[in-house]
C-alpha cells in the first residue's frame, strides 16, 4: 500500500471513527451479549461444569468470551460497509483519485478499533468479577497481539459479508455462526468432556485452538502446538476473505 494509500485510509478511518464515538451505545450493546453469557455460565452454570482447571471458571471462560466479543463486534463493520454501498457513498469515493482499497481497510482499522474498545470493557467486568492473570508484560503483549489478529480475520469475513449482502438484515446475520462455534469448542469446557463426533470437531476447529492458546497465555502455561494451528488457522482464513472480498469489491466498483 502506497503512502497516499495509507493516507486516505487514514482518513475514511478517521471518519468512520467519528461515527462510533458519536454513538458510543454500538461499543456498550457489543458487549452486552458478552457480559451477560459470562455472568450466566459463572454464577449460574460454573459450578456444574467441571473443567479440571485451577482457579476460579472465570479464569477458564473468559478467553472464549473475548472471541464472542470481536464476533458480535464484526457485525456493526458488514452493516455500515452495506449502507456505504447502499447509499451510494463508495459510487461517489469512485469520483474522486482515491485508492479504491482505502474504503475497505478503513472499515478494518475502524473494526479493530472499536473493538478493542468494546474487548476493554468485558475485560474490565471480568476483573471485577474475579478474573486475575499471572501472565508476564510480554504473555499480556501477545495475548492482544492474538486479539488483533482475530479480529482482522473476522473483519475480513464481516467485509466479506457486507460486499455480499442484499439487505441490512443479511449484512449482519452472517455474525450469529461466529457467535455459537465457541460453544462447539473447548472455550467453555474440554473438548473431552464432549461426545466422540462432537469432540472430534471441537478439537479441530480454529475456536478451541485460539481459545486454548489465550487460556495458556493468560495462565502462564507453556503454550505447544495450539498457538502455531490458531495462527494458521487466522493466517488462512483472512488470506481467502480478503481475496473474496478483493474480488468482490472491484466488480462492484468496476461496474
Amino acid at each position: 500500500m502506497s503512502i497516499a494509500a495509507l493516507r486516505e485510509t487514514r482518513i475514511l478511518t478517521g471518519r468512520s471513527m467519528r461515527h462510533v464515538m458519536r454513538s458510543p451505545d454500538r461499543i456498550i450493546t457489543t458487549a452486552i451479549t458478552p457480559v451477560a453469557m459470562m455472568l450466566l455460565f459463572t454464577y449460574v452454570f460454573g459450578s456444574a461444569l467441571g473443567t479440571g482447571a485451577p482457579g476460579p471458571y472465570i479464569n477458564y471462560l473468559l478467553p472464549g468470551i473475548l472471541v464472542i466479543t470481536i464476533a458480535s463486534g464484526v457485525a456493526y463493520t458488514s452493516y455500515r460497509l452495506f449502507l456505504d454501498l447502499r447509499d451510494g457513498l463508495v459510487q461517489r469515493l469512485r469520483a474522486m483519485p482515491i485508492s479504491r482499497s482505502s474504503v475497505l481497510w478503513s472499515h478494518v482499522a475502524t473494526s479493530l478499533a472499536a473493538n478493542l474498545l468494546s474487548l476493554a470493557l468485558v475485560l474490565g467486568v471480568a476483573v471485577a468479577m474475579g478474573f486475575r492473570s499471572s501472565a508476564s508484560v510480554a504473555s499480556w503483549i501477545a495475548v492482544l497481539g492474538l486479539l488483533c489478529l482475530v479480529t482482522l480475520c473476522l473483519t475480513w469475513i464481516a467485509v466479506l459479508a457486507g460486499l455480499s449482502a442484499k439487505s441490512v438484515d443479511g449484512a449482519s446475520a452472517f455474525s450469529y455462526p461466529l457467535i455459537f462455534l465457541p460453544f462447539i469448542s473447548s472455550a467453555f469446557v474440554p473438548t473431552a468432556a464432549m461426545p466422540g463426533p462432537v469432540a472430534w470437531f471441537a478439537q479441530h476447529q480454529p475456536i478451541t485452538a485460539i481459545a486454548d492458546s489465550l487460556r495458556a497465555l493468560l495462565s502462564q502455561d507453556p503454550v505447544g502446538s495450539e498457538l502455531w494451528a490458531a495462527l494458521a488457522w487466522l493466517a488462512g482464513i483472512t488470506l481467502l476473505a480478503w481475496a473474496l472480498a478483493a474480488r468482490i469489491y472491484r466488480g462492484k466498483t468496476t461496474s
